[in-house]
């Protein structure tokens, strides 16, 4: 296990980044330590008042979990970070393996479904508000997407046990066909397919000359 960073070293980040007011970023290239352990240093310091490295048990030592109650609080509370980034919260020395078995053992897996840090909730909320007594012919949902000519591939292939399965794929950066279509009311409407990235000018022109013309009365996209 290599040796952690010094008190010195982790006492001249910290007061980098409070004191002086240096970006993590410019603290991390300027002391070359990584992003993710300042703000493991920081998050330390913030639950403990210190940022001490955690104790270095000799190899060998099996510092098993025994509370489990708290172990899950605690992967509910951090289980959007990795095993060794649980591992150093973790309040004993403890390491990422037996964070993953002790995972494992309470029934979480690895997954994760990702939002959009830009959404509002309430916002969310006071628009379904809003639709809520419009009626069903009124409404014109839209949603766009796209395909890289890459993603045409299976990734997948079936052989004997033991075998690989080889492949060839294209190397090269190829063309992306996006396509966008409102629905309203269990009905496709103006559906436009295009070669390359969706962005406002494609939208606009396509809102204004396909989708609007088809539109009735009422109806609001």
């Amino acid at each position: 296990m290599p040796a952690p960073y010094s008190y010195d070293l982790r006492q001249k980040v910290i007061d980098a980044i409070e004191l002086d007011g240096m970006p993590k970023t410019e603290a991390s290239q300027v002391f070359h330590v990584s992003r993710n352990t300042i703000n493991l240093w920081l998050q330390r310091k913030a639950q403990t008042g210190d940022f001490l490295p955690k104790p270095n048990h000799r190899p060998g030592n099996n510092h098993k979990i025994t509370d489990w109650h708290k172990f899950k609080a605690f992967a509910q509370e951090h289980g959007h970070k990795t095993s060794a980034q649980m591992a150093e919260l973790w309040d004993d020395d403890i390491s990422p393996d037996t964070i993953s078995r002790a995972l494992k053992k309470i029934g979480f897996t690895r997954k994760k479904t990702y939002g959009y840090q830009e959404g509002d909730e309430q916002q969310r909320e006071e628009f379904i508000a809003q639709i809520e007594h419009m009626e069903p012919e009124g409404l014109v949902y839209l949603d766009e997407a796209g395909m890289n000519s890459q993603d045409s591939d299976y990734p997948y292939g079936y052989c004997q046990e033991g075998q690989r399965f080889d492949a060839l794929k294209s190397g090269k950066r190829q063309g992306r066909v996006s396509y966008m279509a409102p629905w309203c009311h269990q009905q496709l409407l103006a559906p436009f397919t295009f070669e390359g990235c969706c962005n406002r000018t494609v939208f606009e022109l396509w809102l204004e000359f396909i989708l609007i013309p088809t539109l009735k009365p009422g109806q609001t996209p």
